[in-house]
């Protein structure tokens, strides 16, 4: 599984998550430090005016009072995600796709072959592919908003 934070530009924080590993709380707080970390290193104008977004959809791991806590703690300001409308998320209709695009037809043999070439594709994104996901997003209403924050 991938777990991928963009915005705009480029993206600001992956990770594969290991096999075997169930996102709970206690794990997504942990990726959610990685991405304030790279936030702060990335957009450093943005983290210090508090003017980026997150937006995540509300899965179970996403909406516990751990992580609640976690953003409030660390000001990061959350885009509330509609509870009806589970594929609004940027990342199903723009970056999922294209990933599943390009791996469509090939076998692998193992997970780190499959992460690998993932990681191959994601590095092929340019900054025009991004900014297209949140003008395609612009109708969707309230993610019209999210053009200058992270997903």
């Amino acid at each position: 599984m991938l777990i991928c934070f963009f915005d705009q530009k480029e993206i600001v924080h992956k990770e594969f998550v290991p096999p075997g590993q169930t996102v709970n709380a206690a794990f997504y707080v942990e990726v959610l430090r990685c991405l304030r970390e790279n936030v702060q290193r990335k957009r450093p104008d943005q983290w210090q005016n508090n003017t980026w977004l997150l937006h995540h959809d509300n899965a179970p791991a996403h909406a516990v009072l751990l992580t609640r806590r976690f953003l409030t703690d660390n000001n990061m300001t959350l885009v509330p995600h509609p509870p009806y409308l589970p594929d609004l998320a940027p990342s199903d209709f723009f970056l999922f796709p294209k990933l599943k695009m390009k791996l469509k037809g090939q076998r692998f043999q193992t997970v780190e072959e499959i992460q690998a070439e993932s990681q191959a594709i994601l590095n092929t994104l340019q900054e025009n592919d991004f900014q297209e996901c949140f003008r395609l997003a612009a109708p969707l209403g309230s993610l019209s908003s999210l053009r200058r924050g992270l997903l």
